[in-house]
């Protein structure tokens, strides 16, 4: 029998998600959707149209939602479902997701807007954040809670308000992202909050972090960047004349209708070429955005982030862009996310040493010379001699920030060091 899921974007409802008689997943837009002059497609693959989308064009988007590997494992079967049913994952935890779409059974209600939030005490906090290995995103147990994240690594999204840390129910949004530490990855928190202070360093839109402990747990707390204040209302205390609303986002992956499992290039996942292909074809601000996604992979190679694939990419869509840019299309303003999960996973001799995407023909980030460089330009639009030199004036920047980050634990420390000793090699390699 036929299961049906509405699909809303914010509060309006765009579509259905249909798992048909027989098991496969489909999309439809609603009619209503489509006729209305201020709709937008919910992703570059999947444009506005009345056809039907089968399950292979509209799986990168919907999968792309959810949690990957072991995670996904581990929620099917605290949830008693299929790994591998995306439909019955989504109708179970898809109330918060990234970006602004929320998964509602057919017919139900959408959760209303007066949200409600749970607070957390440090020890219930802790409770929570030693749980995750074995309860990702608080699946199996608490009502109320309908969250979902992509990746594979332990994650919990919650809700801040000043000092309080609250879970939302229901489809209420939340505000940061908690990452507590992995035991397999010492120091791994602190390892991504020097990346990522590091990145914002040198000019890098990057998500905000902070490092936090409770009950001797360090996590680290990340600011979505896909959620914003907005004015609320015109009563009432000052706390309450602001709510928090969800931006529209989707990976890389998602917007080249790749799913999660082909994330990597090796495994049939996108280049690096498609990955400029599609921010020169989308992006409101190309030339910015293309300057910024070449710094972030120059970036990612000099902080040894070989696990940089695309699902680890965004466009983030801005639905009430500034004045000068309302001319745009709809209003909407379509630009390349804040980096994220920026991690040395160089300092962690285990892991593989291969890049998630090639450059240049080349894997490994170690061998790369200026001619990969050179041919990575000739790929992506880029004049040969500018992407050469901008390795080289990029690697400078980096080892002038690092003078001014500073976070006293020893991972940190010895990521730091690593870190000076990749722009050293970089910077003589690109000079000779």
């Amino acid at each position: 029998m036929a299961r049906m899921l509405d699909v809303y974007f914010h509060s309006n409802l765009v579509g259905h998600l249909i798992q048909d008689d027989g098991g496969q997943m489909v999309f439809d837009y609603s009619e209503t959707w489509i006729e209305s002059p201020t709709s937008i497609p919910l992703s570059q693959s999947l444009p506005l149209r009345k056809e039907r989308f089968t399950r292979n064009e509209c799986q990168g988007f919907f999968a792309g939602i959810l949690p990957e590997e072991g995670k996904r494992e581990t929620i099917a079967h605290n949830l008693g479902i299929t790994p591998k049913n995306d439909h019955a994952m989504l109708e179970q935890i898809g109330g918060e997701c990234a970006g602004a779409v929320t998964f509602v059974p057919a017919g139900g209600p959408l959760p209303e807007k007066n949200y409600h939030y749970r607070k957390l005490g440090d020890e219930e906090l802790a409770t929570i954040l030693k749980a995750l290995p074995h309860r990702p995103l608080m699946t199996g147990g608490d009502e109320g809670v309908r969250l979902s994240l992509a990746g594979v690594q332990d994650k919990i999204a919650v809700h801040i308000n000043g000092e309080n840390i609250s879970l939302p129910l229901g489809g209420a949004p939340s505000t940061h992202i908690l990452k507590p530490a992995i035991e397999r990855f010492e120091g791994v928190v602190f390892n991504e909050a020097i990346c990522m202070k590091l990145a914002d360093k040198v000019g890098l839109p990057t998500a905000q972090v902070e490092i936090c402990t409770v009950e001797g747990i360090d996590f680290l707390m990340v600011e979505r960047y896909d959620r914003t204040l907005v004015p609320g209302g015109l009563f009432g205390p000052p706390i309450m004349m602001y709510e928090t609303k969800r931006l529209h986002q989707e990976d890389f992956c998602q917007a080249l209708a790749v799913p999660p499992h082909k994330k990597y290039q090796s495994e049939g996942g996108p280049s690096l070429k498609q990955c400029f292909d599609l921010v020169r074809e989308v992006s409101s601000v190309p030339a910015i955005d293309l300057q910024c996604l070449l710094d972030a992979v120059v970036f990612n190679i000099l902080i040894g982030n070989n696990d940089a694939h695309s699902k680890n990419f965004s466009l983030l869509y801005d639905e009430s862009p500034s004045l000068t840019t309302r001319l745009l299309e709809n209003n909407l303003l379509i630009k390349l996310a804040p980096l994220y999960d920026l991690v040395s996973t160089a300092y962690y001799p285990e892991l593989s040493p291969k890049m998630a995407m090639k450059l240049g023909e080349e894997y490994i980030s170690d061998k790369l010379l200026p001619k990969h460089f050179e041919r990575l330009a000739e790929e992506t639009g880029f004049a040969k001699k500018m992407a050469v030199k901008r390795v080289l004036e990029f690697t400078e920047i980096v080892k002038e920030a690092m003078n001014d980050i500073d976070i006293d634990h020893k991972v940190a420390h010895e990521v730091t060091a690593l870190i000076k000793n990749r722009c050293e090699l970089f910077s003589n390699r690109f000079r000779s």
